[in-house]
């Protein structure tokens, strides 16, 4: 498989750099957009709302994820609601609980209800999707985002978890998971393997989508090619 557009699971672009958002827009399998506090922080920017007008006003036709910030509830609400009315295809970040500890399902269920498409971030157990699909269940359109990367950074294969967790989001019909964090391409495909609905890839591992399908004989002889020119460039002896 080397054509992106023929996978069943859309890919959303994880970033906060506005050039390369842009350029990953013109990319027809790139399906939406997904963003951060620590991603917009790691790209140098000081005024959210400012930042994501801008992307809005470029980008308005494919949903677009923005997080809330606060760590009490009751502002988290707020925040969600302006976030809301920046803009139709804006999806609001809530975190799956504060830092706490204390879970976002109550928060959830009454933004859900009223009408604001949500994308429930930061999840890593089955117990944890079970909570938030049934909060989400009769609301607006959403999207519950399952760090599997950092669950195959524990040691743990988060495939049968992912799938697992299709079945419990099967519960809220308008909501769609999310394969999160990736750590390579083959992620990609693994998450259209399963089924799973949405896989954010950062801008740095989209890069590698040109190797897609490169005969492995050729991929060797530049891997042998780029070790020799790098140990002449640094002029190495023995």
């Amino acid at each position: 498989m080397t054509d992106l557009t023929a996978l069943s699971v859309k890919i959303f672009a994880d970033g906060a750099n506005l050039p390369g958002m842009l350029d990953l827009y013109r990319r027809p399998y790139i399906k939406g957009f997904t963003t951060n506090p620590t991603l917009m922080r790691q790209a140098g920017i000081t005024d959210y709302a400012a930042f994501a007008r801008e992307v809005l006003e470029a980008i308005p036709d494919r949903p677009i994820s923005f997080e809330v910030f606060s760590d009490e509830f009751a502002d988290m609400e707020c925040q969600a609601r302006r976030i809301a009315a920046w803009g139709a295809n804006v999806y609001v970040k809530i975190p799956v609980s504060n830092t706490r500890g204390e879970p976002s399902y109550d928060l959830v269920r009454r933004l859900s209800h009223d009408g604001l498409r949500l994308n429930v971030t930061a999840l890593m157990t089955l117990a944890q999707v079970e909570a938030v699909a049934d909060a989400l269940a009769g609301g607006a359109p959403s999207c519950v985002s399952v760090f599997a990367g950092r669950i195959a950074d524990t040691g743990r294969d988060p495939v049968p978890l992912m799938t697992d967790a299709l079945r419990l989001m099967r519960r809220a019909p308008a909501a769609e998971l999310i394969w999160a964090s990736p750590r390579e391409v083959l992620n990609i495909f693994q998450a259209d393997a399963i089924g799973c609905h949405i896989i954010t890839v950062t801008h740095d591992i989209l890069k590698k989508v040109s190797t897609l399908g490169k005969p492995l004989d050729e991929f060797s002889l530049e891997t042998v090619k780029m070790f020799h020119d790098d140990a002449v460039s640094a002029r190495f002896g023995v």
